[in-house]
């Protein structure tokens, strides 16, 4: 096969050993290093004592990361994914996988994976250490909800937000020993106080001291994850604000379109049904601004595994399933979908709506969160906010088809029906 690479190296990448391959043409020699930085810089000192320019690896969990970190800037690394460079089984070794790397890489065989610049890394690692807190809070409101059912309080059952002002100095006072359920009821807010009859009966139970001790633990660890996901998100907002004033290495596409900066692009994401800043933070964090680095919308879904599996055999398919992907970003969007979903008189409403009824809500979902990256992908690439399309739009791509199959359907259930165009 024809050589790519004339120098190049492959490394097999373990927790506390990477074993490490360098080729020069058909001249190769393997050897074994340490992952400690000082370990870690021998490795960098000898790969450049054969001139390598271009070095892959296996994404293995986190221990790519380490190495890439120094070999980043110094040699062309391509991390790639490790189904795509499996060896015949029963010759699977260290140093052989370090061999079949590097030669497969000099012959140009190998497909690196998106390593986003490090801005957009740390930011990131903020996106997704938010979204682990708003799921432990999630955790511990579900927690504090089973101790009052435990204890015959079915507040629940009359307030939509258990956690809101109302409920919430409702749990105080239940924490502080009240035990008069009109007198914790008269606490209410609002339109709440319509309900002072339905709040008296559900606050009526059985509270122990029990109860009490694991309700102020609980709700002190509800009121520290709170400020953890304010700290969070306005350390979000700063590394967004530092990525938009950087211009190091600016975000732009290869026709030399005006660079689109970060807070430009959640402003735009924003403008989608169904994605609110929180929503679009993480686009931003995952996906990039920079969209020259997908041909078209449909790798940009397929790298975040919202595309169709392709399964077929003697002309027959089968599993459509979705492929594996960016989950962070297959997260962010199905949570979208779901907000999209419940909208009035939008595109991806009657979408989800249309879908629903013939697939499922499941698939449906899935679907419109494949069209809101595909949306995204299109901001982002045009630097122009959302357009709204409107609910009928798939009535009025086919409006005869439509019109013509209500009709019959009427006709059939002993209806004649005269249509008449209704004068703007």
């Amino acid at each position: 096969m024809r050589v790519i690479y004339e120098r190049c190296a492959g490394l097999d990448v373990h927790k506390k050993i990477v074993v490490a391959c360098r080729r020069d043409g058909k001249k190769q020699e393997s050897k074994r290093f340490g992952t400690t930085t000082p370990e870690l810089l021998e490795l960098v000192d000898w790969l450049s004592q054969w001139e390598c320019t271009h070095v892959a690896m296996e994404s293995t969990g986190e221990y790519w990361k380490p190495i890439y970190n120094l070999l980043e800037g110094i040699f062309q690394v391509f991390l790639v994914n490790a189904k795509h460079v499996k060896q015949v089984p029963g010759r699977v070794t260290d140093m052989g996988s370090a061999r079949w790397l590097a030669e497969l890489m000099q012959h140009g065989l190998l497909k690196p994976s998106f390593i986003p610049p490090a801005p957009q890394r740390d930011l990131r690692d903020l996106t997704r250490y938010r979204t682990k807190l708003v799921q432990e809070r999630a955790r511990i409101a579900n927690r504090i909800q089973k101790v009052l059912e435990g204890a015959n309080i079915k507040l629940s059952s009359v307030i939509s937000d258990t956690f809101g002002v109302s409920g919430r100095a409702m749990l105080e006072t239940i924490v502080g020993g009240q035990a008069d359920p009109g007198t914790m009821a008269e606490l209410a807010k609002g339109r709440m106080r319509s309900k002072l009859p339905e709040l008296e009966k559900a606050l009526t139970g059985l509270v122990r001291e029990h109860h009490r001790f694991l309700l102020t633990n609980q709700l002190a660890h509800m009121d520290f994850l709170d400020e953890q996901i304010a700290t969070m998100g306005a350390r979000i907002e700063g590394q967004i604000q530092e990525m938009s004033k950087s211009q190091d290495k600016p975000f732009c596409d290869p026709d030399g379109a005006t660079p689109l900066k970060a807070q430009d692009a959640v402003e735009l994401l924003d403008t989608i049904p169904g994605v609110d800043t929180h929503t679009a933070e993480v686009i931003v964090s995952e996906l990039g601004v920079d969209m020259s680095r997908f041909p078209t919308a449909k790798h940009a879904a397929s790298w975040a595994g919202l595309s169709p599996g392709n399964h077929e055999s003697a002309g027959k398919r089968y599993s459509g399933r979705t492929t594996k992907g960016n989950r962070a970003l297959r997260s962010g969007l199905n949570q979208a979908a779901w907000a999209a979903s419940r909208t009035k008189d939008t595109y991806l409403s009657a979408q989800y709506h249309r879908l629903a009824s013939r697939r499922g809500k499941k698939r449906a979902i899935v679907a419109v969160a494949h069209s809101i990256l595909v949306i995204s992908y299109h901001i982002l690439k045009r630097h122009q906010p959302y357009h709204e399309l409107g609910a009928n739009y798939f009535d009025e791509r086919k409006r005869e088809s439509v019109a013509q199959r209500l009709t019959e359907r009427l006709e059939k259930l002993g209806y004649q029906v005269n249509l008449e165009p209704v004068v703007a």
